[in-house]
């Protein structure tokens, strides 16, 4: 008997798992490099999110969005104030579009490129922040399923203990509530 203690009190005693340190020195532990790659996963998320807070922003990155905000209003805007000043003043508009047909063919390749560059990063922008977004809902599904998994459980053991409850005989306020509720008869 004493040798078999000395035996386990070694193996499993003060505290310790020598099996399960001896087998961690030749096989990672999942839960231990589950929860490892978990905190470089945050980590590397929140440093992300660092980058893009709006609070962080100064002045001049407000500024910039602002202006950035601006040229497609003002290019809608400006084609309908072309429309209403040819209803309103035609020789007027008509004295603009021939300084217009004026312009180089070279000029309006560079505007085009211009114009497609502005509104090509906009777009990536747009399109990042949109991942972005999406990533940190997606991060939130898994807790989202264990919250209506755990609802689902909960509503199944109610349900459970209601059927328990109706069915129990040996309950007296029950059954002379049956009796009262059913003019005498017990169901």
């Amino acid at each position: 008997m004493g040798v078999i203690e000395k035996v386990l009190s070694f193996v499993f005693g003060g505290g310790r798992n020598v099996l399960k340190e001896t087998v961690e020195v030749f096989r990672e532990n999942a839960d231990a490099g589950a929860q490892r790659a978990q905190d470089v996963q945050i980590a590397a998320m929140q440093g992300h999110a660092a980058e893009f807070r709006a609070q962080d922003r100064g002045r001049f990155d407000r500024v910039m969005d602002a202006v950035n905000r601006l040229p497609r209003p003002a290019m809608a805007l400006g084609c309908l104030a072309l429309f209403v000043s040819a209803m309103v003043d035609p020789v007027w508009l008509a004295a603009r579009m021939s300084g217009i047909a004026l312009v180089p063919e070279p000029l309006w390749w560079l505007l085009g490129v211009v114009v497609s560059f502005h509104f090509g990063a906009r777009h990536q922008a747009k399109g990042q922040e949109f991942q972005r977004t999406m990533g940190l809902n997606l991060k939130r599904v898994p807790e989202v399923i264990e919250v209506i998994e755990d609802l689902n459980r909960l509503k199944e053991d109610t349900r459970k203990n209601a059927n328990s409850l109706m069915e129990d005989k040996d309950n007296q306020a029950l059954v002379e509530w049956r009796k009262q509720s059913s003019g005498g008869a017990t169901k």
